[in-house]
């Protein structure tokens, strides 16, 4: 088991940048696969980024392809999500996750641990 942490987000005006951060504890954090998902109010919790064990292999939504940066350090326990030219559309509660099935998958219901969740806000 794991247990996951989020920090890093705030309130940004459109063009700025966050990063965020998911530190976990509990299980060695190198055997999961970690992903970043997305809510916001009134919709469906969307998948954003996604990162293999050892960070070599990247995926992303297209809404967000070119702007944002997925990537993590195993010694430090830590992923994160490196957000550039944030648009007010990203204004969302951001959330990791943990996938200890490699499916290198998208769908929410295929990670198993999941932290808190961190709000961005980002204004025109």
């Amino acid at each position: 088991q794991v247990q996951l942490v989020e920090s890093g987000g705030g309130s940004v005006q459109a063009g700025g940048s966050l990063r965020l951060s998911c530190t976990a504890s509990g299980r060695t954090f190198s055997y999961y696969y970690m992903g970043w998902f997305r809510q916001a109010p009134g919709k469906e919790r969307e998948f954003v980024a996604r990162i293999s064990r050892g960070g070599s292999g990247t995926y992303y939504a297209d809404s967000v392809k070119g702007r944002f940066t997925i990537s993590r350090d195993n010694a430090k326990n830590t992923v994160y999500l490196q957000m550039n030219n944030l648009k007010p559309e990203d204004t969302a509660v951001y959330y990791c996750a943990a996938d200890s099935q490699y499916h290198n998958s998208e769908e929410p219901g295929d990670y198993d641990y999941w932290g808190q969740g961190t709000q961005v806000t980002v204004s025109s």
